[in-house]
């Protein structure tokens, strides 16, 4: 388990660094300079110069890098060109939207996708899972955005049950800040939920031709018993994979979404900093996403080896 684990951790030590290389690349060779985009076209030279001195552009692009990662890994994310505060201080202040809109999103997949596949499974190659099948189809083809506009027509303008868009804070009371994150949630979960859904029907129905699933017939179990007892057990852990990848893409992957409803969270935040080309919001925003999908994932593989041994001997 330690040789394994220590495989794992340097494939993570190498990925992040990797990954820290390619941002602070990306950003360097975006088009537009900071300086002028605060200042205006029409600033002078030289006052250009000095706020470039200033915000630390004029410095090697290898200076800049080492800094930023040094300070990344001392816990400071910089300083925002466009606000004039501590990056952490805006991701912390937005993390209190985009973490429960992520976690109410994760939740609302897994309500819907274990159930739905597991019927699909139950009743394989029969009208109710040719249905489910082709309405998961549909929610994996259909992007989330537009299941967002439709959410918003149906739900906030027509019906008037829930607002459109907007976030009212945590301070607004529990129920009007869940309220205005039901919609976007939804919107979230239902092309995630497609996919585990598929997924927990295919690794059921893999289950159900196991052998030990007809010794637990062979001894008496129902089927339905059978099910409940053994294969639903040993169907979740590929499911447990996929959703600990789909947390990390809900957490990362929501900047659509956040604009359609004028969320205050991450992907809202990367937006406007890329348009007001605020470069040390945007890697070091992008970078912490990153860092979330790595190391979910690398938490997953770990519960993933703790649950089948096997995976550690493979390693």
């Amino acid at each position: 388990m330690l040789t394994f684990l220590a495989r794992r951790l340097a494939s993570l030590l190498v990925t992040l660094a990797v990954a820290s290389a390619v941002i602070f690349a990306v950003m360097e060779v975006l088009p537009g300079d900071p300086a002028e985009i605060m200042l205006g076209t029409n600033a002078r030279p030289d006052t250009l110069a000095a706020l470039r001195a200033n915000l630390g552009l004029d410095r090697p692009a290898t200076e800049r890098y080492v800094a930023w990662v040094s300070g990344f890994l001392q816990g400071d994310l910089g300083r925002s060109y466009t606000y004039s505060v501590p990056v952490g201080e805006l991701v912390a202040q937005r993390l209190w939207v985009s973490l429960p809109l992520a976690a109410i999103s994760l939740l609302l997949t897994v309500l819907i996708a274990i159930p739905v596949g597991a019927i699909a499974a139950a009743r394989r190659n029969r009208p109710v899972d040719i249905g489910i099948m082709a309405a998961t189809q549909v929610g994996i083809a259909v992007p989330n955005f537009w299941f967002a506009m439709l959410l918003v027509f149906v739900f906030a303008v027509s019906l008037r049950l829930l607002p459109a868009g907007g976030f009212p804070g945590w301070g607004a009371g529990l129920w009007p800040a869940l309220r205005s994150l039901i919609l976007p949630a939804v919107a979230l979960a239902l092309p995630q939920a497609s996919i585990l859904a598929r997924v927990m029907r295919s690794s059921l129905i893999d289950t159900l031709g196991e052998d030990y699933m007809r010794t637990a017939r062979a001894k008496g179990l129902s089927r339905s018993e059978a099910v409940r007892r053994h294969a639903l057990r040993n169907a979740l852990i590929p499911v447990l994979t996929i959703m600990g990848l789909q947390f990390s893409f809900l957490l990362a992957g929501t900047i659509i979404i956040e604009n359609v409803f004028f969320l205050p969270g991450l992907g809202r935040l990367v937006f406007q900093a890329i348009t007001q080309r605020d470069l040390i919001v945007v890697k070091s925003v992008v970078m912490l996403l990153v860092a979330s999908v790595v190391i979910v994932n690398f938490l997953v593989e770990l519960a993933y080896a703790a649950v089948d041994p096997r995976l550690r001997r493979r390693a």
